[in-house]
């Protein structure tokens, strides 16, 4: 047990919901990006569509507990949990806020999970070495930074198919007033996923803060007032918006139809979903990327504009590796006080 005075270890919250805060901001791309680029709404009503189905994640945790494996796999799936201190949560915040307000002013849609995830480990190795990681965790975040954009490519294409089929019959009006229902649907079942699965990463982090200072004790186990304040946290941050990121996800990697719209916000949720399922901090950025992606392809490959893409793909590899320096900078400027 690590010895924390009961401010500083508010003060710490209050950091680790401020990055959750700047998650949703930097994320909100994700929820609404597809529903903005095809008008389906307005970016106001957008992000305030968003930011309610992130916060409803958290009654689909309260009727489904198991769903809080993300929060178990960031608090002790990656870093051992007995090595973790304050020093190192504050260093893991730190590299991932400043790795995520980089990228943000620059309207880069790089991976909030992953710049925590990196910042956890940069921290936990500054404090105790290359021991202190957990491989078997990381290596299934690791895995699924190529699989999950990946699947959300092919499920959005097969998507595409299948939807095209069912409705061959169907006139021209009548497929786009049924597409248009079904993108309004499966944008609320993303914005649903993107809450569960990006939420518990900031649960896992101020729940092993408790239980590293003492708070806490017996089976890992969020607390429901640090998931509530999380998701609360995380719906804010939606609010709020990021637009630059929006145009990147929305309009320049592909020109997106009501159907193209509804295949990739379907796609990316599938994936999510499962991910939650299975306790993998997977990335919403990654995967709502590569299910726009797949939609466009589906239409024709030259639809795709992929230098855009590419830079994305640039974001992505270095984001672990940056935040991980970040993080372990801000692990030892705690050592100089």
């Amino acid at each position: 047990m690590h010895e924390l005075a009961f401010p500083l270890l508010v003060g710490l919250i209050l950091v680790a919901l401020a990055f959750d805060y700047l998650n949703g901001l930097h994320d909100a791309a994700n929820s609404i990006a597809t529903v903005v680029a095809t008008r389906l709404l307005s970016p106001v009503a957008a992000v305030g569509f968003a930011a309610f189905f992130n916060f409803a994640a958290y009654f689909l945790t309260v009727a489904f507990p198991s769903l809080h494996k993300v929060a178990e796999t960031i608090g002790k799936g990656l870093i051992d949990q007995d090595i973790i201190t304050p020093a190192v949560i504050f260093g893991a915040l730190g590299g991932a806020m400043a790795w995520n307000i980089i990228t943000w002013l620059r309207g880069i849609p790089s991976s909030s999970s992953h710049a925590l995830v990196g910042g956890l480990i940069g921290a936990g190795v500054a404090h105790s070495g290359m021991d202190a990681v957990k491989w078997a965790g990381l290596n299934k975040t690791l895995l699924a930074i190529v699989l999950s954009p990946m699947l959300g490519m092919v499920l959005a294409m097969l998507i595409m198919l299948l939807s095209s089929w069912a409705l061959r019959g169907a006139t021209a009006g009548g497929a786009e007033r049924s597409f248009r229902a079904m993108h309004i649907v499966s944008s609320a079942a993303y914005s649903l996923s993107h809450g569960l699965n990006d939420a518990q990463k900031t649960m896992g982090i101020i729940t092993v803060l408790l239980y590293s200072t003492g708070r806490l004790s017996g089976p890992f186990e969020v607390p429901h007032w640090v998931a509530i304040a999380c998701y609360i946290a995380i719906a804010m941050g939606t609010m709020t918006g990021g637009w630059r990121i929006i145009e990147t996800m929305g309009s320049r990697i592909t020109k997106l139809s009501q159907h193209q719209g509804f295949s990739a916000s379907t796609a990316g949720s599938i994936v999510i979903f499962l991910a939650s399922i299975m306790g993998i901090p997977v990335s919403t950025t990654h995967t709502i990327t590569g299910s726009i992606i797949g939609a466009g392809v589906a239409r024709r490959a030259s639809a795709v504009r992929w230098g855009v893409a590419g830079n994305v793909v640039i974001a992505w590899i270095i984001t672990i590796p940056a935040s991980a320096l970040m993080g372990a900078g801000f692990y030892l400027l705690t050592r100089l006080f």
